[in-house]
């Protein structure tokens, strides 16, 4: 007989989770031609978490799945960003790769917690996965290719998509469950309905690649239950469901699409993400519980996401465009924060949903195996405020960096560095020097700036400020087209100018020629086009930013784009913390060399969360990135503060 979620007799079982699905050997793995989920011949419910192995230090990894589990959740979800296993093209990281996030990568070893910690997993290997992540985690190496079109069956990206999977899917292959693995499901692509593609030709191209590179558990899609069957094929894949409210017309459309077969929700939304320059979201614990226990009570299977949702780290924030057009017209950068107002918040500590998930499990799971005890609550500290004591402006950053010549500006991805990769994040730096500009000159900038611009003539800034949210609509920043701005109200010789264009994250949906810099027209002063560029990646990656030698031992207050530079010294084991940067205006906050995310003083977080991990017994560098003007000191909170200006 099937079960059915809060049943008056639910199965109790002393044996974990594995224990109970496998105790008599493994025959087989997921099915879903039955109305409910069956695991190995058994009747399942999947309880599933999200946690992105790469938004979470490597060291915390055993302890927010160990949470999950004691929640009552039987399942973990991740994503998996191709963007970061393969910086370069044909080079990848698994952990070991000597790049600056390559301690988060170590794919394997997380798998094998959670199957230590009693967690099957499900996995969403895109190769598009969206996320709120850069680009949708597509590497920006693709951008190189004038003939390419992601997300279809074009040639070329496939060819990519092929080699890359060649070499992800047999890693993943010895980790399913019918291999004695934790991973009983995979998820095909993501969210096609809305890709604006419709190419259901390579949604099979994706299927026979995976069966090629010995994928044998469940395939899946998921989308919009409203979409129907836009971005699937109901003979070859299981269709999920993301929402989060209205549960039961949701769920009737799945089963509505595809009679007779499990219902599930891949994405139930616990919370949702923030912009810079918007209000912080909030979504009540009542909202959450109202709706989650509407999806245990259908019966269904569900996913939140996110269970945990951990950090953006460094330059890997994702974006929206609104108007999902290619010129970036309607731009919103996602901050660095990916708590998303989940039940377990960016430090692993316990919000009310998490109390709440855990409630709602024990009433409605009608298969009850052995739960770990609840860990207890991280430690966290508020440190001592760090004085900023030396300063380095832009002249003498670009001493250290090889330029790129170009008769015409061009887009970082375009740069011929990085062993011909082009550049993928940080800042770019046109620069034109021996200029005669006269008193009132206009610089006009061709189309949009992606994203935000400064414009300095001999070292001095001469660009609105980017402070507050309604500077989001004025010059510097790709909401207005064609900028213009006076360059000076003397008359200069031998001037050297100097735009240096931020990229504040790659949208993640939708838009899919996204480069970033100076690439929608030209640069004119008075009317008349500039040539021959000097161009300079500002990539801010360690070993540079460790490697700078031309500090000054003072601070000087000045405005403009510069580096400021203190110690953190800690005299026992270092705990969890957060950068609180109000006083500051914006950038970007570097800690020992590695790049720890964003800041602007426009808001709604005036915090970055800085992990334990990242920091060692004894002295720690702090260097801030700061675009406009410093403050004196860099201090610290126990805990995220939401401001907006």
């Amino acid at each position: 007989m099937a079960l059915a979620a809060a049943s008056l007799l639910p199965i109790l079982s002393t044996l974990t989770n594995y224990e109970y699905y496998t105790s008599a050997g493994i025959n087989s793995g997921l099915t879903a031609d039955k109305p409910n989920f069956y695991l190995n011949d058994k009747e399942i419910f999947i309880y599933s978490g999200a946690v992105h192995y790469f938004r979470v230090p490597r060291q915390y990894w055993r302890d927010r799945l160990r949470k999950l589990r004691a929640a009552g959740l039987n399942t973990v979800e991740t994503y998996i960003p191709w963007n970061l296993h393969e910086p370069k093209s044909g080079e990848y990281d698994f952990g070991d790769g000597g790049n600056d996030m390559s301690d988060f990568l170590h794919l394997e070893e997380f798998l094998q917690i959670a199957k230590e910690e009693d967690l099957f997993t499900i996995i969403r290997s895109g190769p598009f996965i969206c996320a709120e992540f850069e680009f949708g985690g597509f590497p920006s190496w693709l951008l190189r290719e004038d003939n390419i079109e992601l997300r279809t069956s074009n040639s070329t990206y496939m060819n990519y998509v092929t080699r890359w999977f060649g070499v992800l899917l047999p890693i993943l292959a010895k980790f399913q469950f019918t291999k004695g693995g934790p991973v009983i499901m995979f998820q095909v692509e993501n969210e096609y309905a809305v890709s604006g593609k419709h190419d259901l030709s390579y949604m099979k191209m994706l299927r026979n690649i995976m069966i090629d590179n010995g994928i044998q558990e469940l395939l899946v899609t998921a989308d919009n239950p409203s979409r129907k069957t836009y971005g699937t094929l109901s003979d070859l894949f299981l269709m999920t469901g993301n929402f989060d409210t209205d549960p039961k017309t949701q769920l009737d459309l799945l089963k509505e699409i595809q009679p007779n077969r499990p219902t599930m929700t891949m994405e139930f939304w616990a919370g949702w993400f923030d912009f810079w320059g918007g209000k912080h979201n909030k979504k009540t614990v009542d909202e959450f519980i109202y709706n989650y226990e509407q999806i245990l009570k259908y019966p269904a299977s569900v996913n939140i996401y996110m269970f945990h949702g951990g950090t953006n780290f460094g330059f890997l924030n994702g974006a929206q465009n609104l108007k999902y057009d290619d010129e970036n017209s309607d731009y919103h950068s996602i901050i660095s924060s990916y708590e998303y107002i989940s039940p377990l918040d960016e430090t692993g500590d316990y919000t009310d949903k998490y109390w709440a998930t855990k409630d709602l499990l024990e009433r409605y799971n009608p298969i009850k195996t052995q739960l770990p005890e609840v860990p207890p609550s991280p430690q966290k500290t508020a440190y001592a405020s760090v004085k900023l004591e030396q300063e380095m402006f832009l002249f003498d950053m670009l001493k250290s960096i090889t330029p790129v010549y170009s008769p015409n500006v061009i887009p970082m991805e375009k740069l011929d560095i990085n062993d011909g990769n082009g550049q993928s994040y940080g800042y770019i730096v046109y620069q034109k020097s021996g200029l005669t500009i006269p008193a009132n000159a206009v610089l006009q900038i061709e189309g949009r700036v992606c994203d935000n611009f400064m414009v300095l003539v001999n070292g001095i800034l001469v660009s609105p400020w980017l402070e507050r949210s309604r500077d989001l609509h004025k010059v510097g920043t790709s909401m207005v087209k064609n900028s213009e701005i006076i360059l000076s109200d003397k008359n200069l010789t031998e001037a050297t100018l100097e735009i240096v264009v931020e990229n504040w994250g790659r949208v993640n949906v939708g838009v899919y020629k996204q480069f970033k810099g100076l690439w929608q027209g030209g640069v004119k002063l008075d009317g008349e086009y500039l040539y021959d560029w000097t161009i300079y990646p500002l990539e801010f990656k360690s070993a540079w930013t460790n490697g700078l030698s031309n500090w000054q031992n003072t601070v000087s207050g000045s405005i403009g784009p510069a580096l400021y530079k203190g110690t953190l010294t800690i005299n026992e084991s270092p705990q969890d913390t957060f950068v609180y940067m109000e006083n500051w205006t914006k950038g970007i906050v570097i800690v020992n060399g590695f790049v720890l995310g964003r800041y602007a003083k426009m808001g709604p977080i005036q915090t970055l969360y800085l992990p334990a991990p990242l920091l060692v017994e004894g002295n720690n560098t702090i260097i801030v990135f700061e675009h406009f003007k410093p403050a004196s000191f860099v201090n610290f909170t126990k805990n995220h503060i939401y401001e907006s200006f």
